[in-house]
Order: structure tokens, then sequence, then C-alpha cells
């Protein structure tokens, strides 16, 4: 064998080389027309940050709500996305009036809006009407039904949006096919996170020179950039069509290549009926005095979206459906993790003294260095299996929180004097070596529902298994208002945090490691829950 005389650095520079084509200017150089209107809508629903500083000093100054009710609200405003399985079967049914449901979502979006400019500009009046909490509630609770509405149009575009024949009416292989549908999707968590990216640095900065009440105004455009991009999307599909028809192809043709059949589907009431049980469960038992309302809606929302699993899943191979079961419960738990609150947030503002611009820097930072990680860690992230994923990111979540555990107990005082930097420091350190990893989680799970799901009900599964691993940021949100309740956290009454951080970290670190470790144990007996 004769010995290689390539340099080692020659080798590892071509590596690296190909490493930064592949992933990083192969998604320029993929990038079509046909993707940009369900990215712009993604973009919409990733600016929609703009207001997010201010509504944290808002809602401190002027509200008087406590930790604990913002984290059960924070539950409220998740069920939304639980509705994403009957309103994906409502566009699906009547895709060819897929703009009325991004029309009807920005329009959602805007009333959300509208509220928080009365409450911030024209308090007087709104209090006249209703009580300012009240009036904060109803925008918190309208808006992520907006952004349902546009979220599920997005998703069905991207499939729209990947043309499945050349310009001349030739089929494209279905390799080609897979990897446009591999940068759509890419594409589109870029949108959302670079939209988070362009506008957090600046809505903190606008935040301490214009009125809050003018920053809602400003806003008020976000709610147009879906609607152009849902415009545009009707735009170029006719300049599409108009193409094929020069070139001959009949009515017929046209509309099978350009995904524009008429559905011939029935409705499933599968999905409808117990979507409507879902939604007539949660109104009634939120509208009563049940002291465990929360618990009970959530409980509720389970059963109906474990029932849809099960009907999905009667007609696979048992050892398929036992590998699906488990991986779900993992990610369940994963994402279903409690969080601080909104109280660190205040700690931050009271005791490290962090502003509205700082809070913009640091989200721009998470952002940016998110999107890196996009392309730089995706490769890694894919081939690893999910259980590894949620062992590796919960132990580096939990040592990513030390930090602020630490500043809590007087750190950055300490490096103040023996190193000569503070709060501040920290938490960019902090933020700049989590936040790579922050969005990147989310690809594996995603691929695994896309891979997993039967090829004859891939939108209906898609949908359900969305909901499912949502349904578990809900559980977030009541375990968040229960750490809330048992360490009591309130503005300028921060002597429990530290408790409440340590709580919440531990809890994150050793729950989903030891589900992982159980399912695995399932595994080897070749049994699984039910």
């Amino acid at each position: 064998m004769i010995p290689s005389t390539a340099h080692p650095a020659t080798g590892r520079l071509g590596r690296l080389w190909q490493w930064f084509s592949v992933d990083f200017l192969g998604i320029v150089r993929e990038m079509r027309l046909s993707y940009l209107p369900p990215l712009m809508v993604y973009l919409a629903a990733g600016v929609s940050g703009f207001t997010g500083i201010i509504e944290s000093f808002f809602v401190k100054d002027r509200l008087g709500l406590s930790a604990a009710f913002l984290a059960s609200l924070g539950f409220w405003a998740g069920l939304p996305w639980a509705l994403k399985m009957p309103i994906g079967h409502m566009v699906d049914l009547f895709w060819q009036r897929k703009s009325f449901f991004v029309y009807l979502g920005a329009l959602l979006m805007a009333a959300g809006l509208l509220i928080m400019v009365g409450l911030t500009g024209y308090p007087e009046r709104m209090a006249g009407v209703l009580p300012l909490d009240v009036w904060y509630i109803v925008s918190a609770l309208v808006s992520p039904v907006g952004f349902v509405f546009q979220d599920v149009v997005a998703d069905a575009m991207t499939v729209e949006a990947v043309p499945r024949h050349t310009a001349e009416g030739e089929p494209l292989p279905e390799g080609e096919l897979q990897r446009m549908h591999i940068t759509m999707q890419t594409l589109g968590r870029i949108a959302i996170i670079g939209g988070s990216a362009l506008v957090a640095g600046v809505g903190g900065w606008l935040a301490t020179t214009l009125s809050y009440v003018v920053m809602y105004w400003i806003s008020l455009a976000i709610p147009l950039i879906s609607v152009l991009g849902v415009t545009l999307g009707d735009v170029h599909l006719e300049l599409r069509r108009r193409r094929y028809r020069r070139r001959g192809f009949s009515e017929a043709d046209i509309r099978r290549m350009l995904h524009a059949e008429k559905p011939d589907m029935a409705p499933n009431w599968t999905i409808l009926g117990g979507s409507a049980a879902f939604v007539a469960v949660s109104l009634l038992l939120g509208l009563s005095d049940l002291a465990a309302k929360m618990e009970a809606i959530f409980l509720a929302s389970l059963a109906i979206i474990g029932y849809l699993i099960r009907q999905l899943l009667a007609s696979m191979e048992p050892v398929k459906r036992r590998e699906i079961v488990a991986i779900a419960l993992i990610v369940f738990v994963f994402r279903a993790m409690p969080g601080i609150g909104a109280g660190a947030s205040w700690w931050q503002i009271d005791a490290l003294g962090f502003d509205e611009a700082f809070f913009g820097t640091l989200r721009q930072i998470s952002a940016v260095l998110a999107i890196v990680g996009l392309f730089a860690l995706r490769g890694w992230m894919s081939r690893r299996p999910i259980p590894y994923l949620v062992v590796f990111l919960s132990l580096y979540g939990s040592v990513m929180m030390l930090p602020f555990i630490g500043m809590y107990y007087g750190l950055h005082e300490w490096t103040e004097r023996m190193f000569g930097f503070g709060a501040r420091t920290i938490a960019l350190v902090d933020t700049m070596a989590d936040s790579p990893l922050g969005q990147v989680a989310m690809v594996p799970m995603l691929a695994w529902i896309a891979r997993e799901a039967p090829q004859e009900q891939k939108a209906t599964y898609f949908a359900v298994m969305a909901a499912f691993t949502n349904l578990a940021l809900s559980a977030a949100s009541l375990g968040t208002n229960y750490m809330n309740q048992l360490y009591v956290v309130e503005r300028g009454r921060y002597g429990e945090l530290g408790g409440l951080m340590i709580a919440v970290n531990l809890v994150g670190l050793v729950v989903p490691i030891a589900t992982v470790l159980l399912v695995n144990r399932w595994s080897r007996r070749g049994s699984y829950p039910s």
C-alpha cells in the first residue's frame, strides 16, 4: 500500500470546505421563487416577537398579574395549537380557498395587536369597558389562534412550493424531490428564527426611544407580511399555469402538475368529532368553577389525541407501533418540562439591571446563533437517535442554566471583583453557548414525525402527532404554574427564586433522562406502555 502524501491539514481543510459547501452554500443554491410565499408566512411568525420585550415590561409595570397567573395564561394560550388537527383537515377540504384562512389568521393577529394599542395608549378608555387585565387576557388568547391558522396553511403551502415537474412537464426524480423538501423545511425554520433575529435587537432599541403604543402601531404591519406571502403564492401559481398553457398542456395536466387538483376527499369524522369534543370540553370546563379545570382540560385533550393516535397506529405492525409509542413518550416528556416563569425576567430587570435594549441584544444573538446551529449541526443531529439527543440536550441545558443560578447567589459580583466582568457578560457568553442547540433540537423531531407517517395518511398523521407534541407545551405551562405556586415569586420579592431555579433545573435534568432509561428498559423486554 502506498502511503498518502497529503498533509493532514489539507485533508481537514478539504472536509471543512465540503461541509461548508454542502450545508451552507447548498441552501443558497437550492432556493426557489416558489419557496418564497410560505417563507413569508413563517417570517411573519418570526417577526411577531417585535413586541415581546415591551410586553414583558408592560405586564411587569402596569398590570397586577402574578407569575403563577401568567404561567396559567401560557397554558390557555398554548391550547389553540392542539387545534392544528381540525384546522389542517379543514384546509385540506377547502384547499382552493386556503387564502381565506391566512386572511382570517391575519385578522385575528391584528385584533390582538389593536387591543394592546388600546392598553398602552388609551388605558382609561379600555378600562371603561373591561378591566385592563381582562383585555390583556383576550389579546393573549386571540393572537395564538391567528398564528395557528397561518401556520397550518404555511405547512401545506410548503408541499405546493416544491415542484413535481420540470418546466417542460417532465416528472422530477424522487431523490431530487426529497432534497427539495428538506431544503424547504430548513428554510422555513430559518425564516422563523431569522425573523426573530431581525426584530429582536431593533425592537429592544426602539423600546428605549419610542412609546409602547407607537411600537404596537408599527407591529400592525406584521400580519400584512403573511397576507402578501399568500397573495404572492397565488400570483406565482398563476404564472406557472400560464407557462404550461403556452407549452400546450391540457388543463387537467396543469392542475395535476401544480398540486391544484380539487381534493376528492370526504370529511374525516373521527378527526372532526374528536376535535369538536375537545373544544366543547375545553369551553365547558374553562367557564366552570372547577378548581382543577386546567388539569381537567389537559387530561381530556390528552385522552382525545391519544385516541386519535391509537386509531392511526392500529394498522401498523406491532414492532413499528411500539417504536412510535416509545419515541412519542420521550419527546412528550422532554418538551413538557417546566420553566421558571416570568419571575426570572423580573429579577433580571430589577436585580441585574437588564433593560429593553439588552434583552433585545440577547434575543438577537440567540436567534442568529440558532440559525448558525441549523446549518452547522443539522448533519450531526440527523445521525443521532432521538433518545441520545434528549439525554444530551437535557444535560447541556442543565449546565447552561448554572450561570444564571450562580448569579442569583452573587456569581456576577465575584467575577466583577476578580476579573472585571459582571452580569451582562455572563449572560452574553451563556446565551452564545446555549443558542446553537436551541432550535436544532426541533429538526430530528419533525424529521421523525415525517419519516414515520403512513403514506396514505401523511397529512393527518403529521397533524395529530404535532398536536400531541404541542400539547406537551401545555403540560410545561402547568408544571411552571405548579412550580410558581410552590416557590412564590412576585415583583420585588425574589427570596424564593433561587430555590425555584434549582428545582426547575433538577426536574428538567432528571425526568427526561429517567424516561429514556425506562423506555430503554421496556425495549429490552419487548413491551411498551399502551
